[in-house]
């Protein structure tokens, strides 16, 4: 299992765009990954529970990824993070 720690920091948040694109590039991965906020844990290729995460500017989130392509994933979601999401 592979972990990693990133802050948001885009004004706005993780809302609907940014999300769409962080569960988009979680689906591309056979690892299983989960999105961690505190104590709640989701499942990171669904839109719907990231949103529901209701993660605004600043907060620290956890990224999980078990399996053939974990680092990868932990990779590419960092790497998308640290972007901003193209913002």
């Amino acid at each position: 299992m592979k972990t990693a720690n990133a802050v948001i920091n885009n004004p706005i948040g993780l809302h609907a765009r940014p999300a769409a694109q962080f569960t988009q590039i979680a689906a591309k991965y056979q690892s299983k990954i989960t999105l961690q906020k505190e104590a709640k844990v989701i499942d990171a290729k669904s839109i719907i529970k990231v949103l529901s995460l209701g993660i605004k500017q600043g907060t620290v989130i956890k990224i999980n990824a078990e399996g053939p392509d974990e680092k990868e994933a932990i990779d590419a979601l960092v790497k998308l993070i640290k972007s901003n999401f193209g913002e």
